[in-house]
């Protein structure tokens, strides 16, 4: 059940079709559950990434064979890359 967002002065709320969805779970468990270097790179991200997409590319990384610290490589090359598009 969805139900109409009011949009506020200046927000975008309310700005598209969309329905409003409510989150799923609780957003620092979710960060909590996440292994300790992943964590720690996430503390010193240049971009809010959420723990969701974090852990995404941790385990894509981990089951082409790379170690912890080549998985931390690849979440800086995909930093870069999305720094780069954002110039």
């Amino acid at each position: 059940m969805s139900r109409a967002v009011e949009p506020r002065a200046g927000g975008n709320l309310g700005a598209t079709p969309q329905p409003a969805r409510r989150r799923r779970g609780c957003p620092m468990a979710r960060y909590d559950a996440l292994p300790p270097p992943l964590r720690q790179w996430l503390t010193q991200a240049a971009l809010p990434w959420s723990p969701s997409s974090c852990r995404r590319l941790w385990r894509q990384a981990l089951a082409a064979g790379a170690s912890p610290d080549e998985a931390i490589e690849r979440l800086n090359r995909a930093e870069q890359a999305a720094l780069r598009r954002a110039v």
